[in-house]
């Protein structure tokens, strides 16, 4: 990482998508979060469970932090892995409490 990460759930969260780790990445999320990606919104663990395969582990996602705002609790990352024209910049907007509660995914 390039950037300090001050938030142990977010470094979790990269940390366990680079090694492309589905359950620990599961397991960071609370029952009813909520993830928001490509405009599609994903609620509670079978659905997230669903975007975490489909959206990080299939394409083998890895992420290379570029910056963290800590006031905003937005991660600034280049995704790179099995897609056309990568890496892409792409921000992570997390709502934090003992897990993840909702994380929007757009394009940075």
């Amino acid at each position: 990482m390039t950037a300090a990460v001050t938030e142990s759930l977010v470094t979790s969260f990269v940390e366990a998508t680079n090694r492309h780790d589905a359950e620990a990445l599961a397991g960071l999320f609370a029952p009813e979060s909520v993830v928001i990606d490509d405009n599609t919104e994903y609620r509670g663990a079978a659905q997230i469970a669903g975007w975490i395969q489909e959206h990080q582990i299939g394409p083998k996602i890895t992420l290379t932090v570029v910056d963290y705002d800590q006031s905003t609790s937005t991660l600034t990352a280049n995704a790179d892995g099995d897609f056309p024209g990568g890496p892409l910049p792409f921000a992570f907007r997390f709502t934090l409490a003992d897990a993840i509660e909702r994380l929007e995914v757009a394009p940075a």
